[in-house]
């Protein structure tokens, strides 16, 4: 028999499996319903720096969301899906085009509950897979799971890694770019990190902290310098979302992107989408963390490259 990357990867392949089985567990015996949406669909949620898979007349899923919330506005009120997304040109050590993602909604919750609900996942998981005394290595780096975790603003990020203020970042459109190069890397390392609080102009689909319209109620989590997830506190208000989409691809027009079809039927029933908070996690980065794996490469049975 020949050689096979596969092969090598059995280890964290059979890991794999048992971090995914453990979420199904977690979110069953917090009797969340486990639901199915077309990964086809007419339309994407518009974002400027996120490009769809074309597929006809249609686009490839870069998240569940938009079908998913139409679920919590029908009333359904905890759910969760394990599911492949799409990316045009997302390539890396750290990116894939098709990725595995987790995505889970609550009604009558926000933000700062879905970071207590991360922390218990993240824990669940450990427990399921043996992880001794709470600690995670990763890279030769010692991270202690057991709750609470730290939590910092964006604004104090910038205040105490950044070479500059937010507001200048922002003015001179270096978010992204001190994101990347000053804060992330710098963030605590022998803890996983809550970065919440954005600046209003990134809240994607999130809605603004009601007593500072500055900012919005999302979240992004940092365990051994990765992005793991990404969850809001969720906008409710299908006028302003109409207008955020409109800002996106407003936005798309002037790179010289494509612009999108607006999600019509997911604007209809967001005005009657309760009060929820929405997380959207990396499957294959939470297997690159439990498996001590440099590149995303390690943890998926097939690369883009091998196909």
């Amino acid at each position: 028999m020949g050689y096979y990357r596969q092969t090598s990867l059995t280890r964290n392949l059979e890991l794999r499996t048992k971090i995914i089985h453990a979420i199904r567990s977690f979110f069953i015996e917090r009797d969340y319903l486990e639901v199915e949406t077309p990964i086809r669909i007419p339309a994407p949620a518009p974002e400027a720096h996120i490009d769809a898979v074309e597929s006809g007349d249609g686009f490839l899923q870069a998240s569940p969301e938009l079908c998913m919330k139409r679920m919590l506005a029908a009333g359904i009120d905890r759910i969760f899906q394990i599911c492949k997304c799409f990316r045009q040109g997302e390539r890396g050590r750290l990116h894939l085009p098709e990725m595995t993602l987790l995505e889970w909604y609550r009604a009558d919750s926000n933000y700062l509950g879905m970071m207590d609900e991360c922390e218990a996942l993240m824990n669940a998981i450990a427990r399921a897979i043996g992880l001794k005394e709470d600690i995670l290595i990763y890279q030769g780096k010692e991270i202690k799971l057991t709750p609470p975790w730290p939590r910092i603003s964006v604004s104090e990020a910038f205040e105490k890694l950044a070479s500059m203020p937010l507001n200048e970042a922002l003015t001179g459109d270096q978010f992204d770019e001190i994101m990347v190069e000053k804060i992330e890397p710098n963030l605590a390392q022998n803890r996983p990190v809550f970065l919440y609080d954005y600046p209003a102009c990134r809240a994607a689909l999130a809605r603004l902290k009601p007593q500072d319209l500055q900012f919005a109620e999302r979240f992004e989590l940092y365990i051994g310098g990765l992005e793991i997830c990404n969850a809001f506190s969720e906008l409710t208000d299908p006028v302003e979302q109409r207008e955020r989409f409109e800002r996106e691809n407003d936005q798309r027009h002037k790179a010289g992107k494509p612009i999108y079809p607006l999600p019509q039927k997911f604007l209809t029933a967001l005005g009657n989408m309760p009060a929820a908070a929405g997380n959207a996690l990396g499957i294959d980065r939470l297997v690159m963390l439990f498996s001590d794996s440099k590149q995303i490469d390690d943890v998926v049975a097939f690369t883009p490259e091998e196909l």
